[in-house]
């Protein structure tokens, strides 16, 4: 259903079999135990109403909520209330936690070309540097924050890729720059990006050189309704008992059932697995013993919540 482009190190038995496609986020297991729980509920039917299963592909910033929104996903499966979990290595196994309200970060990504013009390396003055350029807006990109965003907001601007150059006594043409920004408010959103632009264009203007901006926003802010929330913890505690707590702190990670959230109130939540290995990490090991509780807790969120 997803995966993310890179490679898996962590020599199982059951590792990735495709260069550069690994599973190390988890979103198998996400299908897993959505399946569990359909054939679960399909043969007890202890539950009123009916139930909409929503396996959604590209979650990886690729926009698949927003694709399967645009393809008309609620007006041909009306749904009232929305429920979703992802697995987490960082909380003890089987702990479930929730943020009622703004839970996780908008998102989006950005590719910054520098089209600059290339010289010998011993005569940069015939050319126009893309590389110290690039070098140059890094920094400028690192103060959007910290000088343009109310303190006690939270955003990240991260530059996350530089690639430019292949030769040691060449001065390129070219320099891309790549990243993501976050925010938990919209209009910090839209000012990151207007500084972004504005700060790409002055730079360009400065140096002598064309810099093409693409920005993408590709995840709204997380928004848990309170009340769905409540009986989401309610439901797993008939599970896994005081573990499940609406405890979560904020995080500046997304997820892109923010959109549906916009559409359905309802409410996403993390369970916690063994392991210490981060997620997006290619020695990341999803825990299989999660896919029974996970598959439980959808369960009885639908016994407790049909009718």
């Amino acid at each position: 259903m997803d995966a993310l482009p890179m490679e898996e190190q962590t020599n199982l038995p059951y590792s990735s079999k495709n260069p550069g496609v690994f599973h190390g986020c988890g979103h198998d297991g996400h299908m897993t135990m959505l399946l569990g729980a359909a054939r679960y509920l399909a043969e007890t039917r202890n539950f009123a109403g009916r139930v909409v299963f929503i396996f959604q592909p590209a979650e990886e910033g690729l926009g698949g909520a927003r694709a399967m929104l645009a393809d008309g996903l609620f007006e041909r499966f009306p749904c009232d209330e929305l429920y979703g979990l992802h697995n987490s290595p960082y909380n003890s196994h089987s702990q479930v936690s929730i943020r009622p309200g703004r839970a996780q970060a908008g998102a989006a990504f950005f590719d910054v070309e520098v089209h600059g013009r290339g010289s010998h390396g011993a005569m940069p003055q015939m050319g126009a540097d893309p590389i110290a350029v690039g070098a140059g807006l890094i920094n400028e990109l690192q103060k959007i924050v910290s000088r343009n965003t109310d303190p006690t907001h939270a955003a990240v601007v991260s530059v996350t890729e530089f690639h430019a150059g292949s030769a040691y006594n060449v001065i390129p043409s070219e320099a891309v720059l790549r990243g993501t920004f976050r925010f938990m408010e919209a209009t910090d959103g839209d000012m990151i990006e207007h500084r972004l632009r504005a700060i790409c264009s002055g730079v360009a203007t400065a140096h002598d050189v064309r810099i093409d901006v693409d920005v993408r926003r590709v995840f709204d802010v997380l928004i848990n309704d309170p009340d769905r929330a409540a009986d989401a913890i309610r439901a797993a505690r008939d599970v896994v008992g005081d573990s499940a707590a609406a405890d979560a702190e904020v995080t500046m990670g997304s997820e892109d059932m923010a959109d549906l959230l916009r559409v359905v109130p309802g409410a996403f939540f993390n369970l916690g697995h063994n392991g210490d290995v981060p997620l997006h990490n290619p020695g990341f090991v999803f825990d299989d013993t999660i896919l029974p509780v996970g598959a439980s807790i959808f369960a009885r969120i639908v016994e407790t919540r049909g009718g």
